[in-house]
């Protein structure tokens, strides 16, 4: 029985939210991902080494001195037109009845995206497409790495591969990006800066790797040469129209806006009353903030969304490299899902983070892993790295009970009210839970919460289970979506019977 059956008829496995069996602490086995690795075992990616954070580096250049990617998407998209693409960057799908698998962040090529493989190719028994949303190649988005972090570990998959670009295949210039998806091999280099400094940043921008075409075309043959798996995406933004959804897709460069003509597309594409269904490199909402993005031309992305005569009923990003979901109410009186769906492969943004909610009720809130889970893990890690395991290390039920008390609810999984030790609550503090009742205090403001991205990620990736990885599958028929979430341990018994950690049900009428 699969996944998606075991959990339809009514018999789902443990998840998190029930044991900490089901979260995945105690492996029966250790899955078998790690046979389906170049020669068993992992390429060694890690964020800690400072080659892979220098060759990063365009990402703080945009943010510094101005994001460079409008400019050359713009030059990129026109170069597509030229040669054809279909008309309004479309793909048709002529089924009204179909699913779909979205896996968000995958490509560091290590354990922990390679976990994440037999779990979604088995809940991914049936569907027609995938999509990966944001950053499908890790750390640079080079068309040299896409054999390893792309091509091999989803060559099960039978059908069609689409992606929306994330910050990081933009370090490249999106050329790796455009050569695999779009077919099209083009260095574009960013326009001249302005200001004082504008050599600056000339001069410390990374430029787009080479294209090795026999490699390339290699790699493809290899892992996803079936003529099923073969499919040309239009370009770095794109729609797949059903007769029942209309799926649209968005390239929001390396800080989160979208250019002019870009704007004017996706306008044009969420007109009408048919359903839609927004994938994005940037979620909207996350860690309970809104975060509505730019359009060059003034507005904003979840303007475009939230209009009622364009007729959203979810927007999924990436970036983020966890579960979350937001049920958000409009002013009209309908609901849209805003999902964060980042867990795909890369390492693990902490949950134990997140404060409680503003945005909607406490009870509304889903996310994966939960806030204890985070907290654990990421005690296990500071305890060890600081060789202080019996001050920091916090066992799942101890954090559990420092969320409870510092955030002020009940917990996803909790343990017949075992309270907080003074420990637990010290350490929850210091590694940056909010405090539910004095949000803004200094304890609040503290270390991990405030890090930069780049700081944290180099402490939080793990090459052992339990991973807290996730993915999505999306089921539609003419009159409801149905979307799921399950999880990835990495765990033997969670690659056979992938746990559903949470599921909404959404009308099309």
């Amino acid at each position: 029985m699969h996944a998606e059956d075991s959990v339809s008829a009514g018999h789902p496995p443990e998840n998190s939210r029930t044991s900490e069996t089901g979260a995945g602490w105690t492996c029966g086995r250790p899955g078998t991902f790690t046979e389906l690795m170049p020669d068993g075992r992992s390429p060694g990616f890690s964020w800690r080494r400072p080659t892979v954070l220098w060759r990063s580096r365009n990402d703080v250049i945009a943010r510094l001195f101005g994001d460079p990617s409008d400019g050359i998407r713009r030059r990129c998209v026109d170069a597509l037109a030229e040669r054809g693409s279909p008309a309004a960057f479309t793909v048709h799908r002529p089924d009204a009845e179909f699913s779909f698998m979205v896996l968000g962040d995958t490509g560091e090529g290590d354990r922990s995206q390679y976990a994440v493989v037999p779990g979604a190719m088995r809940v991914g028994d049936g569907a027609d497409f995938m999509i990966i949303a944001s950053d499908v190649v890790y750390p640079t988005g080079e068309a040299a790495e896409y054999e390893t972090k792309f091509f091999r570990p989803y060559q099960g998959f039978p059908g069609p591969i689409y992606a929306v670009p994330g910050n990081h295949d933009w370090y490249d210039g999106l050329r790796g990006f455009l050569r695999v998806f779009c077919d099209l091999d083009m260095a574009c280099h960013p326009e001249p800066w302005t200001g004082t400094l504008r050599l600056l940043p000339r001069f410390l921008w990374r430029e787009s790797g080479p294209v090795d075409e026999a490699t390339l075309a290699a790699a493809r043959a290899r892992y996803r040469g079936a003529p099923g798996q073969r499919s040309v995406q239009p370009g770095p933004y794109w729609a797949i129209d059903t007769p029942s959804l209309r799926i649209v897709g968005i390239d929001t460069g390396i800080t989160g806006g979208i250019d002019r003509a870009q704007g004017e597309w996706l306008r044009e594409m969420s007109a009408g009353p048919k359903p839609k269904l927004l994938i994005t490199g940037k979620p909207l909402y996350v860690d309970d903030r809104h975060k509505p993005g730019r359009v060059e031309d003034g507005g904003t992305i979840d303007e475009i969304v939230q209009d009622p005569a364009h007729h959203y009923v979810a927007a999924i990003g990436g970036d983020i490299h966890n579960y979350q979901r937001y049920p958000i109410a409009t002013p009209d009186g309908r609901t849209i899902q805003y999902v964060v769906a980042g867990g795909g492969g890369a390492f693990m943004h902490a949950t134990h983070v997140i404060p409680r909610t503003r945005t909607l009720d406490e009870s509304e809130f889903r996310c994966y892993p939960l806030r204890g889970d985070s907290l654990s893990r990421y005690s296990q890690m500071y305890g060890r790295w600081l060789r202080l395991p019996r001050l920091f290390s916090l066992t799942p039920e101890e954090a559990t009970a420092a969320i409870k008390h510092r955030l002020g609810i009940e917990p996803g999984r909790d343990y017949d009210g075992v309270p907080a030790s003074r420990r637990a609550r010290f350490v929850a503090a210091v590694l940056g839970v909010p405090n539910g009742r004095w949000r803004r205090t200094k304890l609040t403001r503290l270390p991990v919460r405030k890090l930069p991205q780049r700081f944290r990620s180099e402490l939080a990736d793990w090459d052992r289970p339990p991973f807290f990885k996730s993915f999505l599958r999306v089921d539609v028929t003419g009159a409801e979506l149905r979307l799921r979430c399950f999880a990835a341990s990495g765990c033997l018994e969670h690659e056979v019977d992938p746990p559903c950690e949470d599921e909404v049900t959404i009308s099309l009428r």
